[in-house]
């Protein structure tokens, strides 16, 4: 039988939240206070992200000798079956190893999917970017984007190799096109796409190989010190050293003229040639792996957003649609190479248009 989420449970107490009652929370409750042995506090509902994950903040009745100081705590309810939270225990480290500012694990139960960490606050980089905060911001985050790249060892983190570059590419033709166009593709335009798809692969693969986080960005940079606080970094790899960079300047949430974007590019590379990171020496050649690199995140990213409006009912994701859309299409427009891209998206414009602006 489970109690309501609402009532206190021994010296924890469980905040309201939508639902009546939350067998789970409950469990995480239970852990937090009879394992993990937290003094007296309340655990409310923090955040959730696209992912299966839940975090909930901690709120503690007295200090806790293993986090001195902290007066709120993170939680994490990650479902077995559904997620794993041994990467994220793992990356933590890394991140810690290479002085970047994450959260630290204070307790974990790996088989039921809970962890306590510690919490970097509520103040993302979304919500504190403005054209005066922006410039000092950014160069924290890239300063700690060279700390984590200079840490990067080859045995550290699963590879971002060929397969699931190509299967992070084709949500695009599964759930963007197919799915939220509902425009099928013709053999000509397959063909043409799996060229663009062949071409971007080798790009990225050519590049050299670095730790990457693979959601570098404003909602998963917290305003923190010191600056910044990274958090949902589980899904790290060994990857194209141009990856995080773009997730970072080509934000699907947050969106700068050209003019800002290259002027940052060329000071993440002045600070990555001089942490001797492998950058190419020849910063236009560097800037064409980051547009190619881009290209390949975002034609990924329109899929996932596709998917969840379509299979997780979260449509709140399809109005951060068209900055992704505008990246894609004036990048592939310098690139005489995807050309086809570029004609591609002319159509799935009009398709959408003619449907009455399903886009």
């Amino acid at each position: 039988m489970h109690r309501p989420f609402a009532s206190a449970v021994g010296s924890a107490s469980l905040i309201p939240s939508t639902a009546s009652t939350d067998a789970r929370a409950e469990e995480l409750c239970d852990w937090l206070r009879d394992t993990v042995a937290l003094p007296p506090f309340t655990l409310a509902p923090a955040s959730s992200d696209a992912s299966f994950r839940r975090y909930f903040r901690t709120e503690l009745a007295s200090p806790w000798r293993e986090a001195p100081g902290a007066t709120t705590l993170i939680a994490m309810d990650a479902p077995p079956g559904r997620e794993d939270c041994r990467p994220f225990i793992h990356v933590a480290k890394l991140l810690a190893d290479a002085q970047v500012h994450a959260p630290r694990v204070l307790a974990a139960d790996v088989a039921r999917g809970y962890v306590l960490v510690t919490d970097l606050g509520t103040r993302m980089y979304a919500d504190a970017l403005d054209a005066a905060s922006a410039p000092a911001l950014y160069g924290d985050a890239m300063e700690a984007l060279v700390r984590w790249q200079r840490a990067s060892r080859e045995d550290a983190l699963p590879p971002y190799d060929e397969p699931l570059l190509r299967r992070e590419l084709m949500l695009f033709p599964d759930w963007y096109v197919a799915r939220h166009i509902a425009h099928p593709l013709s053999p000509k335009e397959r063909a043409a796409l799996d060229r663009v798809f062949d071409a971007l692969v080798a790009n990225n693969l050519a590049q050299p190989r670095v730790f990457v986080h693979r959601d570098y960005h404003s909602r998963n940079l917290m305003v923190a010190t010191p600056n910044p606080g990274v958090i949902d970094f589980q899904d790290a790899v060994l990857g194209p050293i141009t990856y995080d960079l773009v997730s970072l300047l080509r934000d699907a949430y947050v969106e700068w003229d050209d003019e800002r974007q290259l002027d940052w590019s060329i000071r993440y590379w002045e600070r990555a040639r001089a942490a001797r990171l492998p950058v190419d020496r020849d910063f236009a050649a560097f800037w064409r792996d980051f547009e190619w690199m881009g290209i390949q995140r975002q034609l990924k990213v329109l899929g996932i957003f596709a998917r969840l409006r379509i299979r997780d009912g979260k449509a709140r994701y399809v109005r951060d649609m068209p900055r992704v859309l505008g990246y894609v299409r004036r990048a592939a427009a310098r690139y005489a190479e995807l050309d086809s891209l570029a004609a591609l998206f002319d159509t799935l414009e009009a398709r959408a248009a003619s449907d009455g602006g399903a886009q």
